[in-house]
């Protein structure tokens, strides 16, 4: 008996001490990049596009946009994309943060539907990476008071994004079996209310003639949350590639001087439901403003514009909740 107890108590020693050990590597994971767009770093132009590049000298490392971000192993090219217009249509600008010089941000800057008339977009891409299974991402965000006029857009927004995520891209022939998760700011009443987060997940197919298909397989909105106008919030995800038992995507808000809130801890299909082997999500953009013509148009008439300070960007690989 006394053998017997003895080894139990072994046994429990030996996996506590494991769990230890692996606690960090979960919590901590590994940092891929940071930057607080802070002097050193500065938006190029880029052919059509732009770039963000240089080092950002307030972080000690993980800090340079080429050497730490586009030449990393796991990660592809970085870039800010527009699809069309100028920059009296959309920009995106280092500046000093407005009443807090001392900071800059990224700021995006949407005035007209640039994209063929139809849309407007303003996007950093991460493109061309190996396929990331998991990875988590942060980034503090700030809407202004302009903002407050997307409430009274008289008719529901559902098509407002912040961010995207895709596990198989749909504008490659090449590349079967599309899926997407669609973050954005969504309004659920045609009258004037708060902002909300909303999240899709999607299959996404390609056609011969360019056409393309998404069904929608999961959507979600968090109505216990308000989306923070004026004041600054940071906004944390966690993506893992997985079906409808393992699959995962998790999102808190944390409000200046705040605490940390959870929005949305979900196990769900995170990749096409007929793909055989997924292998990851090889294309995102985890900063973004893309909308219709019809809410730009609308911002316009009131003599408002579509912006989104962004600051604080971190990614990471192998961290989790």
């Amino acid at each position: 008996m006394k053998t017997l107890y003895l080894t139990i108590v072994f046994q429990i020693i030996l996996f506590t001490a494991c769990a230890q050990e692996k606690a960090p590597e979960i919590s901590t994971g590994t940092l891929i990049f940071q930057s607080g767009f802070e002097p050193g770093s500065k938006v190029i132009a880029k052919g059509s596009d732009s770039d963000v590049t240089g080092k950002d000298l307030s972080f000690a490392d993980h800090n340079d946009w080429v050497n730490d971000f586009d030449n990393h192993p796991d990660i592809g090219n970085f870039n800010l994309q527009y699809q069309g217009g100028d920059s009296t249509m959309r920009y995106a600008k280092i500046i000093p943060e407005p009443g807090n010089p001392a900071n800059h941000v990224l700021q995006f800057w949407l005035d007209k539907p640039n994209v063929e008339g139809t849309k407007g977009r303003i996007q950093g891409n991460i493109y061309g990476n190996k396929g990331m299974k998991e990875f988590y991402q942060s980034v503090r965000i700030f809407l202004p008071s302009d903002f407050n006029t997307v409430r009274t857009f008289p008719d529901k927004i559902s098509w407002l994004t912040i961010a995207e995520f895709w596990n198989n891209v749909t504008w490659n022939q090449n590349v079967p079996y599309g899926f997407r998760i669609t973050l954005g700011i969504g309004k659920p009443v045609t009258e004037e209310s708060d902002l909300y987060f909303i999240l899709d997940g999607q299959d996404c197919e390609l056609f011969a003639d360019g056409s393309q298909k998404y069904t929608t397989l999961w959507h979600e909105t968090n109505q216990k949350v308000k989306v923070p106008i004026g004041q600054w919030f940071t906004l944390e995800y966690y993506y893992k590639e997985g079906n409808a038992n393992n699959g995962k995507f998790y999102m808190t808000i944390q409000p200046d001087g705040g605490k940390k809130e959870i929005i949305y801890d979900l196990t769900k299909i995170t990749h096409n439901t007929k793909d055989p082997y997924p292998d990851g999500v090889t294309d995102f953009n985890p900063i973004k403003l893309y909308t219709s013509k019809k809410l730009i148009d609308y911002m316009g008439s009131q003599n408002k514009t579509l912006q989104i300070y962004w600051d604080d960007f971190k990614l990471w690989k192998d961290r989790r909740p």
